[in-house]
């Protein structure tokens, strides 16, 4: 009877522990795979809002950027019935019918970075305007290489919206008049795994000898990038822009392999992602236009319309040059 009740004591002071750990909620992330240093440092982002309002956060990322790795990871939340699920997505579609049973058990869906379809989440979390990304890029690219020759994209994998959406609105920039010397001559995909990367722009370099130019709207991808054009000595030759992380595209903007490139802070890009997940399941928010929310330092955030469904913007991209590298590497 004693070690019975001595049992009960135990088990209500693991209770009572784990109640006051997670008071505000539960709070998972799933980034696309491990290992990705934009993923790491939106992690690191989400898992500051939440010890901000006091939840408790779960920081997941599959070993490959798959959508049936994702799944699993949303059934195991499921069964642990956490509060909410922010998720940078593998694939627009295929995680809906995981997605829609979390949505049914009561948990909050957030998509950030990398969308899910609109049924499939009650709000996305837009890092900047698509639209602005992909036209600023090939605008960028045009410049370094003088106005003319071919040029090529160097995404992630095929199935992320993010990039396939910025790809769309790079191929609409350049059927302006502007650009008609211009080629878009093949998207390769490195699947943000580093070797993979180094060995599409390896072919790239190989089939199109008279490449001069690389989009690489991915933090994995342009650093490989910036690599492969470094070691073969290529610089002034062929010419690389993106989206890069600046403490890892430092050296190659200095060498001026990659003059200037663009990106947003993954930090405040996962915070966000947690306060609005936290607005969700306090009831503040809905996820319908015109909700508005306070986001921590970020101040406050409103829900806006998308092209499907809804979302909130973090911002605009940020520029990163020679002159302004070296205070920026030292953040992200």
């Amino acid at each position: 009877m004693k070690k019975l009740f001595i049992c009960l004591v135990l088990v209500m002071a693991v209770i009572l522990a784990s109640g006051l750990a997670s008071a505000e909620g539960r709070y998972a992330v799933i980034f696309k795979s491990a290992g990705n240093p934009f993923g790491e440092k939106l992690m690191d982002g989400f898992e500051k809002a939440v010890k901000e309002f006091g939840g408790e956060a779960i920081l997941k990322a599959p070993a490959e950027p798959t959508a049936e790795a994702q799944i699993q990871m949303i059934e195991q939340l499921i069964a642990q019935h956490v509060d909410a699920i922010a998720i940078s997505a593998n694939d627009y579609d295929a995680l809906e019918p995981a997605l829609k049973k979390a949505m049914r058990r009561g948990i909050k869906v957030v998509s950030l970075d990398s969308a899910v379809n609109p049924d499939s989440r009650d709000v996305h979390i837009n890092q900047a305007n698509p639209e602005l990304i992909g036209r600023v890029e090939v605008q960028a690219i045009y410049e370094m290489i003088g106005e003319e020759g071919q040029i090529a994209v160097l995404s992630a994998t095929s199935q992320a919206s993010n990039q396939n959406l910025w790809i769309e609105w790079m191929k609409k920039e350049l059927k302006k008049p502007k650009y008609s010397n211009v080629e878009l001559v093949k998207v390769a995909y490195g699947d943000d795994l580093r070797d993979k990367s180094v060995s599409e722009t390896e072919a790239l370099l190989k089939t199109y000898p008279e490449l001069k130019g690389i989009i690489a709207p991915t933090t994995v991808g342009i650093a490989a990038a910036g690599k492969v054009l470094t070691d073969k000595g290529l610089k002034g030759e062929v010419y690389l822009t993106g989206l890069g992380l600046p403490s890892e595209m430092a050296e190659y903007i200095k060498n001026g392999v990659c003059p200037w490139m663009y990106l947003w802070n993954p930090i405040d890009l996962g915070y966000l992602g947690a306060y609005a997940a936290h607005a969700l399941v306090t009831g503040d928010i809905n996820g319908e236009v015109g909700d508005t929310f306070n986001a921590g330092f970020l101040g406050e955030k409103e829900v806006i319309q998308a092209g499907e469904g809804t979302e909130i913007m973090l911002g605009a991209p940020f520029k990163f040059d020679v002159v302004n590298i070296d205070k920026w590497k030292e953040v992200y």
